[in-house]
């Protein structure tokens, strides 16, 4: 396996500093729009205009390693923005196993692609998952950092299991309308015409 060169970690770095951003201004219209479910839906949504993101990223770095440090920079967001501690291995594992399939699956390009970005799109699970499967560590950790009862059963309203199938199919759902639209997107405006 080759290391990337160093014009290859200057691009995963812009396309994973844009990637941040678009990330981010899904949060804050999320938080505006549907405010008890904004933290549910980020995943989904994310994915749905990342597509284009995740697919220049490929083709200026088409080798193993691009797609880990994109999510490893998210990991490493979650644990240092106080997110519960076992927040950012979803990030670090879903990346790492989008950059195996993309690079090491013997599958058609197009559909590696698909499978390589869901699961990517699913690195932006990591703090929710541990209110499913961990959660009286999670509260107690809302408590520990002050928190009140008001605003840890404000953050649960979601976390149900309804809520939990609704995060997955739509991570799902938005991963193949945002490789769709991101292949639209660079086929018109990022490909050379021959």
């Amino acid at each position: 396996m080759k290391k990337l060169k160093m014009q290859e970690l200057i691009f995963t770095g812009v396309y994973t500093a844009i990637y941040f951003f678009v990330v981010a201004i899904v949060m804050v219209v999320l938080k505006l729009a549907v405010p008890v479910f904004d933290s549910l839906l980020l995943p989904a949504a994310s994915a749905l205009f990342s597509g284009i993101i995740y697919l220049l990223l490929l083709q200026k770095v088409p080798r193993f390693g691009g797609i880990s440090v994109m999510g490893g920079v998210f990991g490493l967001l979650f644990l240092i923005t106080g997110h519960f501690a076992l927040s950012f291995i979803p990030s670090f594992v879903c990346a790492i196993l989008a950059d195996f399939i993309q690079y090491r699956w013997q599958a058609n390009e197009k559909l590696r692609t698909l499978v390589s970005y869901t699961i990517f799109s699913f690195g932006l699970t990591g703090p929710l998952l541990p209110m499913w499967f961990m959660k009286n560590a999670y509260v107690d950790s809302l408590i520990r950092r002050g928190k009140d009862a008001e605003y840890i059963n404000y953050v649960f309203t979601p976390i149900t299991t309804v809520g939990f199938i609704v995060c997955v199919i739509s991570v799902i759902v938005c991963s193949i309308a945002g490789i769709y639209i991101g292949r639209r997107l660079l086929a018109k405006h990022f490909q050379t015409k021959r």
